[in-house]
């Protein structure tokens, strides 16, 4: 008999114990890495908080490169837990400069730890990973990587790049779902989170995870919850079926797509190409509008454009193109609508011809 309470949510089985291990096997080839590889029962940011935690004691140096308010909040967990923390920021809205990061390491003291955001979906930058990973390799220095934003849209090379930790969220540019997270862990970086004090018995210790790691990865601490790791199995399914590199070059196309069609309109994007992460794409605001009008018109056109987040007091607008919408209709529906709201507003717009620029970007 039909029963009208039953939904086949309710019924899910226990995620085998058995596949956990696998599942951290195929997120260490996504990142390009053999160290330890860490699944967490949570969203990234409650991930990248149980690096700090587990990492943060007095006694310890860091140097904490701040282009969001993910990065203010890496700092400020860090000196929770008795970090000395020195912050180096960028102006808001855009991406560090190497030559600030440079003389922050330069002037000393000595940094035990460095930590940055690789992509920031917040404005749309990207931070010159490459270089600073670099600078922190020449000086010996444990780096922590915010690729939340990054994997799949972005090449990551965690292994070529001497990344320690670096931290994952699958909801982003794979497409997957936002209850689950990973991180890879170097030796060196348990080295330094495995010395005395590490929190134990903990949702924020990363000692209490090398213990899954220890103990043969098969039942994670707590009650994991199934649908979300049947749905990061889903994810790494379609991520493979389609090839990490196809998903990469489908982000850059979107962002170029984009770049490419707002020219054409008449608005140019916020930072250089190179400066930009092929997440989403982010662009000022004229003077004589507020976000939120354009927001508003946008919707009503069936288009979610959504404003810079701590980017004050540069007035930015994002238009997304990430996961599913790093294509072709999504790009075209994100500028078009931009372009309408614009000229609802009383500014010129050539939507046709920022119409025309996305078809030919996609046509090559």
């Amino acid at each position: 008999m039909f029963d009208p309470h039953w939904n086949a949510l309710h019924g899910v089985p226990a995620y085998p114990v058995e596949r956990y291990g696998a599942l951290a096997d195929r997120i260490g080839g996504i990142l390009m890495s053999r160290n330890d590889v860490l699944l967490m029962q949570a969203e990234a940011t409650v991930a990248l908080e149980a690096v700090a935690v587990s990492l943060a004691r007095p006694g310890l140096s860091a140097l904490n490169v701040v282009t969001s308010s993910y990065g203010s909040w890496f700092g400020q967990w860090l000196r929770r837990g008795g970090a000395a923390v020195r912050d180096v920021a960028a102006q808001p809205g855009l991406p560090i400069e190497i030559e600030a990061v440079a003389k922050a390491l330069d002037a000393g003291p000595h940094v035990d730890l460095l930590a940055v955001v690789h992509a920031e979906s917040a404005s749309g930058i990207l931070n010159p990973l490459t270089r600073i990973m670099a600078l922190a390799q020449a000086r010996g220095i444990v780096t922590v990587v915010d690729a939340v934003a990054s994997v799949g849209g972005h090449p990551l090379d965690i292994d070529g790049l001497g990344i320690d930790i670096a931290v994952i969220g699958p909801q982003k540019a794979l497409g997957g779902p936002a209850g689950v997270s990973a991180l890879s862990v170097s030796r060196r970086a348990w080295q330094l989170i495995l010395r005395d004090g590490t929190p134990r018995d903990s949702i924020l210790s990363l000692a209490d995870l090398k213990t899954w790691v220890d103990g043969g990865r098969r039942g994670l601490p707590g009650t994991p919850s199934p649908l979300e790791f049947f749905a990061l199995e889903a994810t790494l399914d379609r991520i493979e079926a389609e090839g990490l590199e196809s998903v990469i070059a489908r982000h850059a196309l979107a962002a170029s797509a984009t770049r490419t069609g707002l020219t054409a309109l008449g608005a140019g994007a916020w930072v250089p190409s190179a400066k930009a992460s092929n997440l989403v794409t982010s662009v000022a605001v004229p003077e004589s509008l507020t976000p939120a009008a354009l927001i508003t018109t946008a919707r009503r056109l069936g288009v979610e454009l959504t404003e810079g987040v701590g980017t004050a007091p540069a007035r930015l607008l994002r238009l997304n193109h990430t996961g599913p919408r790093a294509a072709f209709q999504p790009v075209l529906a994100n500028v078009a609508a931009f372009g309408a709201a614009l000229r609802q507003a009383g500014h010129p717009s050539d939507i046709a011809a920022a119409a025309e620029a996305i078809s030919a970007a996609y046509s090559r």
